[in-house]
């Protein structure tokens, strides 16, 4: 029952200064604005983004423990590395990770958890439509969240999201470029029918196909770009 008040009530909370320029800045590191290696200067970001150094030095931290800057000796902060030889260590775990978790959520997933992911694929599809490699970054995160957790793998999913900064860059590169033999939507909507089949044998090969595929498309763009 409504009261003389609720209208009164805030829903959402609005974002913090923080939040906007670690937003910002997250989006410039995984559409490649910032290249790899790129040194973060504070006083050029503060500039750039309009804030002081106190918000752009927090941004930086957190970044940092998600993987995608790291500073280094008499260079301070820069975005950090990303080569093949770290890139094949993620793929690696991912395809023990994912595997497992596509599977046992296929053998296990009821009405509800097939409409998430559903929800979730079509939130991938319209990120795809909308080129924007930030919000597709997170669409497959939150498609990759109802699998594991659905599958009741939430401490696979902890490991995962401490990858999730390096994982979101790979991603960026991978899924949207041309040189794919099957678009990575596709891919997607292969591990979403498989699980809505209830098929785990199928869920697993769909994974495995998918994430073999981009690590050999991330092994071709990224030794191309080593000196």
């Amino acid at each position: 029952m409504m009261t003389a008040h609720d209208d009164l009530k805030i829903e959402q909370m609005p974002q913090t200064l923080r939040e906007i320029v670690l937003g910002r800045m997250r989006g410039a590191i995984l559409s490649g604005r910032f290249a790899s290696g790129e040194r973060l200067v504070e006083r050029t970001l503060c500039d750039q983004l309009g804030v002081s150094r106190s918000v752009v030095r927090e941004v930086i931290r957190i970044l940092e423990a998600e993987g995608l800057v790291e500073t280094m000796p008499n260079r301070g902060p820069m975005v950090a590395t990303l080569d093949w030889s770290r890139a094949r260590q993620i793929y690696d775990i991912r395809l023990l990770l994912e595997q497992s978790a596509a599977a046992a959520c296929a053998e296990s997933a009821d009405a509800a958890t097939k409409a998430k992911l559903t929800e979730a694929l079509q939130a991938i599809a319209a990120a795809f439509t909308s080129g924007q490699s930030l919000t597709l970054a997170e669409a497959t995160t939150a498609f990759y969240r109802v699998i594991f957790l659905s599958a009741g793998q939430d401490i696979a999913w902890e490991i995962v999201q401490r990858l999730n900064g390096r994982i979101s860059r790979l991603r960026a590169l991978t899924l949207a470029t041309s040189e794919r033999n099957v678009s990575g939507l596709a891919r997607m909507t292969r591990i979403h029918d498989a699980i809505l089949s209830n098929d785990a044998q199928a869920a697993a090969l769909a994974v495995r196909d998918h994430l073999t595929e981009a690590a050999s498309i991330a092994e071709r763009l990224l030794k191309s770009e080593e000196p």
